[in-house]
């Protein structure tokens, strides 16, 4: 039955709105904590210790957080499969081009394959720059704080996150939308409320990861 349901296209459809979900409430916790940063070094630094104690004693130290990890990983990995492979078999149904144009999509729209190719590309570069510090000089292991601030001291940091934030709200326009379409729940009574919702997620999710940067650019975080 899995097989049946992953191997049709409305199955792959619904496996990318599940795991963009996963992903989307992630997303959202994950910027509400990146926002303590404004409180202070000792405020952030007891927040991403307490991320490796949640749990506990049930959970040993940092369980909780590697479970965090897997589960996401998982969600990554089935998002992208799936986005590829109905884009394959796009391509395959319709290998010749139309004869009348289509009507022109939207810029998210028409960028979600790019989008997810950069952030992709992003999450590797922001391991290796916060998590591990392999293309982070002068990473300091348990000072999180100040390797965000060193992080974003630097032009290059900030025009890689910045591009990749933009890239995350036009990916979380679009594909919120996609995936209410998807799961059953747009109509045309609520199509409006759901796009107005989708504009401001992503608006919300982009100013808030973007604040980081921008604070620490300005001197408000040093």
């Amino acid at each position: 039955m899995a097989r049946t349901v992953w191997g049709s296209s409305v199955g792959k459809k619904s496996v990318m709105a599940v795991s963009g979900l996963i992903m989307l409430l992630y997303l959202v916790a994950h910027m509400i904590g990146n926002l303590k940063i404004f409180f202070g070094a000792e405020e952030f630094n007891h927040y991403a210790h307490w991320l490796r104690t949640v749990g506990e004693p049930f959970m040993h130290y940092e369980w909780t957080l590697w479970l965090i990890r897997v589960v996401l990983v998982v969600a990554v990995v089935a998002h992208a499969t799936s986005a590829y492979q109905l884009s394959r078999r796009d391509i395959k149904a319709r290998p010749s081009k139309y004869v009348h144009k289509k009507p022109r999509a939207s810029y998210a729209t028409r960028t979600m394959r790019w989008g997810g190719i950069i952030l992709g590309l992003f999450i590797v570069w922001h391991i290796l720059d916060l998590t591990t510090g392999t293309v982070h000089p002068g990473f300091q292991a348990g000072r999180p704080y100040q390797n965000v601030v060193d992080t974003f001291s630097t032009w290059y940091g900030n025009v890689i996150y910045i591009v990749a934030m933009l890239a995350l709200g036009l990916h979380v326009r679009h594909g919120f939308w996609s995936a209410a379409q998807t799961m059953g729940v747009g109509s045309r009574a609520r199509d409006r409320a759901l796009k107005t919702v989708a504009n401001v997620l992503a608006l919300l999710l982009t100013a808030g990861f973007i604040a980081v940067p921008v604070g620490v650019m300005t001197g408000v975080v040093s």
